[in-house]
C-alpha cells in the first residue's frame, strides 16, 4: 500500500538542506498517530540484531533549484511525494495524523497539505503463476553495502556499484532477510529456490556513472556518507517479493528515504516535476 502527499509551500517556495532525509522521516514519524511511531523507531521488527521498519518514502517532486553556497534545495510550488509500507496501519495512521494536522512544518518552512491520496497498484507482468516481473523506476536512490574490515582491524563500508554481483546478491539478502523477519516460510522457499536456479533477479538496465548519488547524513555527533544509486531496474521474484520490495524498499536505510520505485509504464498517472537526486 502506498499513499501520494501533495503539499504546497505557504511562503510559495520551500529552502531545504540538499540531503534532507532526515527532515522528511522526521514529519513521518511525528504524524504517526498514538504510540505507533515511537514503537516503529525505536523497535520496527526484529530480526536477530537487525530492525526492519518496513516502510519507505521517495524523494521530493517539483520545481527546484540548487544553491550550492548554502548547501541547500529551494522548491517552488506544489511538492509531491510517495510513502509506502507492508502494514496498512502504519500508514492509516499517517493518513489520520496528516488529515488532522494538515499544516505541516519541513525545517524552517510551513506547508499545507494539499492532497493525500491511495495509489492504485500498478500492473505487472506474471510469467509463471505466484511471479511477477516488471521494470521499475527508483523513486529514492538504492543503497547496499557490507562492512569490511582493513588489514589494521579498522570497519570500512563498501557500497557496490550497479555493475558488480555483490549489488544484486546484497539485494536479494536484505529481501530475504526482510521476508525471514515476517515470518513467511513458505514464500521463502519458493525465493530460494528461484534463487538457487538464478530465475530471481534484481539488474540494473543500462546503469551509468551519473546515477551514482552521494548523500551525507546525520550519525550520532557527526555525519556519515551513503552511497546510492538511481535508474531503471528489472525485476522477476515470487509475487509476494515483489510487491515487499515495491511497498517496504529495495536494498538498506529504506526508512531513512532509500529504496523506493516505481513500476515504469504502470496504470498510474506520475511526474510533478523531476527529481533534484535523478
Amino acid at each position: 500500500m502506498r499513499l501520494v502527499l501533495t503539499l504546497y509551500p505557504k511562503a510559495g517556495s520551500l529552502v531545504l538542506p540538499l540531503h534532507y532525509n532526515r527532515v522528511l522521516q522526521g514529519l513521518l514519524y511525528s504524524h504517526m498517530e498514538g504510540e505507533l511511531g515511537s514503537r516503529l523507531h525505536e523497535e520496527g521488527v526484529c530480526l536477530g540484531k537487525r530492525r526492519f521498519k518496513f516502510f519507505t518514502f521517495s524523494r521530493l517532486f517539483g520545481r527546484y533549484e540548487i544553491l550550492t553556497d548554502e548547501g541547500a534545495i529551494k522548491f517552488y510550488g506544489s511538492l509531491r511525494f510517495y510513502i509506502g509500507s507492508v502494514f496498512g496501519e502504519v500508514l492509516e495512521s499517517l493518513a489520520e495524523g496528516l488529515l488532522r494536522s494538515p499544516d505541516l512544518r519541513l525545517a524552517n518552512g510551513e506547508c499545507k497539505l494539499e492532497s493525500l491520496e491511495v495509489e492504485p497498484t500498478p500492473k505487472v507482468r506474471r510469467p509463471e503463476p505466484g511471479w511477477a516481473e516488471a521494470r521499475v523506476r527508483t523513486l529514492s536512490p538504492i543503497t547496499v553495502y557490507r562492512t569490511l574490515y582493513t588489514a589494521e582491524g579498522r570497519k570500512k563500508t563498501y557500497f557496490p556499484t550497479p555493475y558488480e554481483d555483490d549489488f544484486e546478491e546484497l539485494l536479494l539478502d536484505n529481501l530475504e532477510r526482510k521476508a525471514s523477519a515476517l515470518g513467511w516460510e513458505g514464500p521463502l522457499e519458493a525465493f530460494r529456490e528461484g534463487r538457487s536456479h538464478g530465475s530471481v533477479r534484481i539488474r540494473p538496465v543500462r546503469p551509468s556513472s551519473r546515477d551514482l548519488k552521494v548523500f551525507k547524513l546525520p550519525y550520532r555527533a557527526g555525519e556519515t556518507v551513503v552511497k546510492a544509486w538511481t535508474g531503471i531496474y528489472e525485476l522477476r521474484l515470487p509475487e509476494p517479493f515483489f510487491w515487499l520490495a515495491y511497498d517496504s524498499g529495495l536494498g538498506s536505510k529504506n526508512a531513512q528515504g532509500f529504496g523506493m520505485v516505481e513500476v515504469v509504464n504502470s496504470n498510474r498517472k506520475v511526474r510533478y516535476g523531476k527529481d533534484p537526486q535523478a
